[in-house]
């Protein structure tokens, strides 16, 4: 049949409504929504391509999206459209020329069946390879994999035997990061929420340690046992008290990339601390990145990612949620800690 004279049911996952300032993500802020009747095809003169989505990527900063709040580095989503995020697609029509039917795609796509992308400029093109699953693509080679690579090498600055910290370690960017410290000749530590994301951190992710941070009274204290000798680098996934307390055991010249805030999500007042005069006597660097700011890497980082997984030199672990419908509630699992490694939604087969 050809292109334009089929239609199909398009369900989606809506905005229903913002987070309100200092609450938690809810599934109530989402809706599925169905009976959306489309035609697939590119419109000419779109110069878009239509996709079937197949993979779509749950990120912690889509939180912000759903916030009324125009002053971040991306806009808020809209209430009452399909929320967005990164996915990988199929092309099935196609206004573009340099696209084609049947081919991959990865890049910004909406949380539905199919999308009719305009902006084509941020797509990539996937080349199918029997070793490396299509759905890595919104992980070890997508935008957290990418964030791990940029801020490690970039913003850390890592040299060979250094002592490296990181939070949130077995999520989607802390276990890449981990492995890439170890390959680059670094001491690795991790911390995680549950036993069996330290097990899997010590055991399948190779940190030389890693501990659970809620089994902790004095996270001060806990990272001066694990770093006796101080901490070179921290890559920070969380923010709030962690932060603090890694600024209390860094190193001279030691640095700090600031990833991710996910334990200041739902506050409203001001986090303290205690341990800043340590930037001045120590000289330490702390500073926030975005991927975005690196994309003139991407590859050299998709080159050398993807043969260190081909060599198996590093793994990557991934939490597969079956079905659209699954998305809301996959999101908010983020933030309570539900996923054991990337948490992707599977839409559709291959």
């Amino acid at each position: 049949m050809e292109a334009g004279t089929e239609t199909a049911d398009n369900k989606q996952i809506v905005l229903k409504s913002y987070i309100i300032n200092g609450s938690s993500i809810s599934e109530t802020n989402m809706e599925l929504k169905v009976g959306n009747r489309i035609t697939l095809e590119a419109p000419k003169g779109s110069k878009g391509v239509l996709v079937k989505n197949l993979y779509l990527s749950c990120d912690p900063y889509m939180r912000g999206r759903m916030l009324d709040f125009h002053g971040s580095y991306i806009p808020p989503f809209t209430p009452g459209s399909a929320i967005e995020g990164f996915g990988v697609s199929k092309v099935v029509d196609s206004d573009d020329p340099n696209f084609k039917e049947e081919e991959f795609v990865a890049g910004l796509t909406n949380w539905e069946e199919y999308t009719l992308i305009l902006n084509t400029a941020q797509l990539r093109k996937i080349q199918q390879d029997d070793v490396i699953p299509l759905s890595y693509h919104v992980g070890l080679l997508g935008m957290p994999g990418f964030t791990a690579y940029a801020g490690f090498y970039e913003v850390c600055a890592p040299k060979k035997g250094e002592y490296v910290y990181v939070s949130a370690a077995s999520g989607a960017v802390g276990q890449l990061v981990g492995q890439l410290a170890k390959l680059h000749g670094c001491y690795v530590v991790g911390s995680a929420g549950t036993s069996q994301k330290v097990e899997l951190l010590k055991n399948k992710l190779g940190f030389d340690e890693a501990f659970n941070y809620k089994e902790e009274s004095d996270l001060e204290a806990a990272l001066a046992r694990y770093f006796p000798q101080g901490i070179d680098i921290y890559f920070d996934n969380v923010g709030g008290p962690m932060l603090d307390a890694a600024l209390g055991n860094m190193r001279v010249h030691g640095r700090v990339a600031i990833c991710g805030m996910v334990s200041q999500n739902s506050r409203t007042d001001t986090q303290s601390f205690r341990n800043m005069f340590g930037l001045i006597s120590k000289r330490i660097t702390i500073k926030g990145f975005l991927q975005s700011d690196f994309l003139q890497l991407y590859p050299r980082f998709l080159e050398d990612v993807s043969g260190y997984y081909k060599q198996g030199k590093i793994v990557y672990i991934e939490n597969m949620n079956e079905g659209l419908e699954s998305g809301p509630a996959a999101l908010v699992g983020l933030f309570s800690g539900k996923n054991v490694g990337k948490q992707v939604i599977r839409v559709a087969s291959e």
